[in-house]
């Protein structure tokens, strides 16, 4: 696929919004300013070797960088050393995870991650996101109680508020908003840096800034802090699947636009490399944005190439990168507000309630664990898989098992999914028609209902043959689905044949 010469154009679209959101999400996520760039430099060339959408933006992203606070923030202190050490080698826990699974041909798994999961813990997440900036939005230092603890003291301690950080805040967010009214390409968040920059410089603000930042290429390194890997195992695997299935969402939509192909298994391989190289190069875990995706493709993105020369114009960048370090810091929190309120989706949480109850439970409960259990916001999503997995085992859990009596004939039909936990519904069918018909000297199986029959379910059948022979019956098999003809002949025997 050649460079073409909207992928120029595209790029510097996309760096323009980078720059500050790679600040921003490196704040959110408690690593000092200069780990978001890093992360938003060399991990962009790195994927557009291996990615498979032409449109997708890698670096440092929202519901990520939340994750990667949740795992990080009570294990170290946000914005040391350490803390950055730890965010880099959680980095590349998650794209050894991404790679691995990717060379194994492992795309597959963007889709197990059940759409109410999904729903429930990205508009939770994003209202953390929101609640998490408020104290930087009004300019206060609230004690470090946690996400909601800060922001309620924020919130309540009205005298702390600074008007100068609340105006440069609704500023911002009015920059934003309003440029996307007048053009989709409308650099707002770089006006709304401009303007920060500028007030700050030439108005004394006095508010907390981003500071200084790098003015060198990224370092290279594995002197990474390796003790911690174990207690990095489960958080780096949440962040490698839950962050793997933003980038999904986006690559899959563009290219049902575009009615093209598109390689899950590619792209995971291709997030997998960028975190590699961004844990390598002191950056922090990244995922793929649907905002600057969407620039991309807006502003004439054509070729995966443009990803990369978004990369290089960023290295080309931090040599200069101090002229952010008097950005007031409620910039940076408005631009994360705007970027992620789109998040919340509180509207489908409600028609998922019309639409399907069990369902509905199970988008609720992640988004209520996602904020009761923050900033360890990875456990609400283990909660909410184990959640639908109880709910699917519960749904099929249920054989209903018709039975009718006929010359002299007892015949069972089981209609459901024959399973280690169903199995035993239809032994309990079995002996309650034998008592209700004493009588009955044959019994046919019929089998051609089930949608799907396991190892222990053909078990169950095989099991309950020998009890009606034992009963004196013989017993004649009918309509084995073809897909467990194989499993049933090996279990049961020559009882079932090609022809049943």
């Amino acid at each position: 696929m050649s460079l073409k010469a909207g992928d120029i154009v595209a790029a510097f679209s996309v760096a323009l919004a980078l720059i500050p959101q790679a600040v921003a999400y490196a704040a959110l996520a408690g690593v000092p300013a200069r780990h978001g760039l890093y992360a938003a430099g060399l991990p962009l060339i790195a994927a557009a070797f291996f990615a498979s959408s032409r449109y997708l933006q890698t670096g440092p992203v929202a519901i990520t960088s939340i994750l990667t606070f949740g795992a990080l923030a009570t294990i170290a202190t946000p914005e040391t050393s350490h803390y950055a050490a730890l965010a880099a080698l959680l980095a590349l826990m998650v794209g050894v995870g991404r790679v691995a699974f990717g060379l194994m041909r492992g795309g597959w798994i963007s889709y197990l991650m059940s759409q109410p999961v999904m729903l429930g813990f990205t508009s939770a997440a994003a209202l953390l996101i929101v609640i998490s900036q408020l104290p930087a939005a009004l300019g206060v230092q609230p004690p470090d109680g946690g996400i909601l603890a800060d922001a309620w003291w924020s919130l309540s301690t009205v005298g702390a508020w600074e008007p100068a950080s609340i105006g440069l805040s609704l500023a911002t967010v009015a920059i934003i908003f309003g440029g996307r009214r007048m053009h989709r390409l409308f650099p707002g968040i770089l006006v709304a840096v401009a303007v920060g920059v500028t007030y700050s410089v030439f108005a004394g603000y006095t508010g907390r800034t981003v500071g200084t930042l790098p003015t060198s290429l990224p370092p290279l390194s594995l002197a990474l802090p390796w003790a911690s890997f174990p207690v990095l195992l489960v958080p780096a695997f949440i962040i490698a699947f839950v962050g793997f299935a933003e980038p999904t969402a986006i690559a899959r939509t563009f290219a049902a636009q575009d009615r093209e192909r598109w390689n899950p298994t590619r792209e995971l391989l291709s997030q997998g490399v960028a975190n590699v190289v961004s844990g390598l190069s002191g950056g922090m875990p990244v995922g793929g944005s649907f905002a600057r995706s969407a620039i991309n493709r807006t502003a004439g993105g054509r070729t995966r190439w443009s990803g990369a020369i978004t990369g290089v114009i960023i290295l080309a960048f931090l040599p200069f990168a101090n002229v952010l370090a008097p950005l007031p810091r409620a910039v940076l929190a408005a631009i994360v507000i705007t970027a992620v309120t789109q998040l919340i989706t509180i509207k489908k949480l409600f028609s998922v309630v019309r639409t399907t109850r069990p369902q509905a439970i199970v988008a609720w409960v992640t988004a209520g664990a996602t904020i009761w259990f923050a900033p360890h916001v990875e456990r609400a999503v283990i909660l909410g898989v184990v959640l639908s997995i109880l709910l699917h085992v519960w749904r099929e859990l249920p054989v209903e098992v018709r039975s009718w009596f006929e010359a002299d004939t007892l015949h069972l039909e089981p209609m459901g999914v024959l399973f280690f936990a169903s199995a035993p519904a239809l032994d309990d069918a079995f002996l309650n028609a034998m008592a209700a018909h004493p009588d009955a000297t044959h019994m046919t199986l019929h089998l051609e209902k089930l949608g799907r029959i396991d190892y222990t379910g053909a078990l169950a059948v095989k099991s309950l043959i020998e009890e009606a022979e034992q009963a004196g019956l013989t017993v004649d098999i009918s309509g084995v689905p073809p897909h467990a003809r194989r499993i049933m002949k090996g279990v049961v025997g020559e009882e079932v044949t090609e022809e049943a």
